[in-house]
């Protein structure tokens, strides 16, 4: 039978056991963001296209890097197919600016920047904002942590 101060002392050590985990033991993200399917079910290459997100179809389905993503036209799927990493935010479609600092965050499809013509999504439009105070640093940063903040 435990004590009042051994069930105490187990939840003390709680925190320590979990640094202490291997990392391999952690479930690892996906390397898209899926909700359920990639980016929301937005259209990457309408953001080149539209200068805007425009919902995918499911009709218009391709799947790559393990996750389904959606497209408004059969011609906006092929475009996507031609050169996935082209149209493909980075960071997986996670929050770019998260990523920046160490951390995986969603998204959501109006936060959304293309500079030197790649896609970068945020978590809302004050995650964008600061993204956009540094985009070159914060890209700096981000791929440092890219793709180890997946876990």
């Amino acid at each position: 039978m435990f004590t009042r101060r051994a069930t105490l002392g187990l939840f003390a050590l709680t925190p320590l056991a979990l640094t202490l985990t291997p990392r391999a033991a952690l479930a690892r993200e996906p390397e898209v963001f899926q909700n359920p399917v990639a980016i929301n079910a937005i259209d990457p290459v309408a953001y080149f296209t539209d200068q805007k997100p425009v919902a995918g179809s499911s009709q218009h389905i391709v799947s790559w890097k393990g996750a389904d993503w959606h497209f408004a036209t059969d011609e906006n799927a092929s475009l996507f197919l031609t050169d996935p990493k082209k149209y493909a935010p980075l960071f997986g479609g996670y929050c770019a600016y998260a990523a920046s600092l160490g951390y995986l965050a969603p998204t959501v499809p109006e936060a959304w920047t293309i500079y030197e013509d790649r896609l970068y999504l945020n978590a809302n439009l004050r995650a964008q904002e600061l993204w956009r105070q540094d985009i070159p640093g914060n890209i700096t940063k981000g791929r440092a942590n890219w793709p180890a903040v997946l876990g």
